[in-house]
């Protein structure tokens, strides 16, 4: 799809355009978006808006535009936004890898839920589960030369509330809040 048009999964969702080439590559068939049906919406308490993707790769974009869209129009500052956008990105790429499995009939759905400045993310994946705890940390020195193994120093790193919670069965979910009028910057990263 060329960037500028406008696609549409549903009649009931609003349509999405896309801002760069590598959201223009993304097929509207591995994904659905559900946005709240006019502009200005997400100001109010408790609107929400769900993505649901298959586990790939590449639809790992569309949910990060999304965060950082959200945080734009809540009048966070373009640094803000992208430290958002890159905890939602390392959450949803771990939903996909070690969620998921990479299994792309497994699905992947993003809330997005904004309450008074507070901003609150659920990622959750179809995945078999597992204990946050057990992940190293990547400023040991024995980790520090791995390849992976940062998504969650970085989403407790950028947001302000982290937890995880698994529902056999059901899946991994993660929930992450941030509170917008604090602005950028290093979060608590409170579990």
């Amino acid at each position: 799809m060329p960037v500028g048009r406008r696609a549409t999964c549903a009649s009931e969702r609003r349509s999405y355009a896309p801002h760069s080439a590598a959201e223009a590559s993304l097929n509207p068939e591995q994904w659905s978006l559900r946005m709240p049906r006019s502009e200005g919406e997400m100001e109010r308490d408790g609107e929400r808006i769900e993505i649901t993707i298959s586990s790939r790769f590449e639809n790992i974009e569309l949910v990060q535009v999304v965060a950082e869209h959200l945080c734009e129009n809540a009048g966070v500052d373009e640094d803000g936004s992208h430290w958002v956008g890159m905890a939602v990105r390392e959450a949803v790429a771990n939903a996909i890898k070690h969620g998921n499995k990479l299994d792309v009939r497994k699905k992947v759905d993003a809330t997005f839920e904004l309450h008074g400045s507070e901003l609150e993310i659920k990622i959750s994946d179809e995945g078999e589960g597992f204990d946050p705890e057990t992940v190293g940390d990547p400023l040991n020195p024995q980790n520090l030369m791995k390849t992976s193994g940062r998504g969650i120093f970085y989403i407790r790193t950028f947001m302000d509330e982290v937890q995880y919670s698994f529902n056999p069965g059901e899946g991994m979910s993660l929930l992450m809040t941030k509170d917008l009028a604090k602005g950028p910057g290093v979060a608590s990263g409170k579990m």
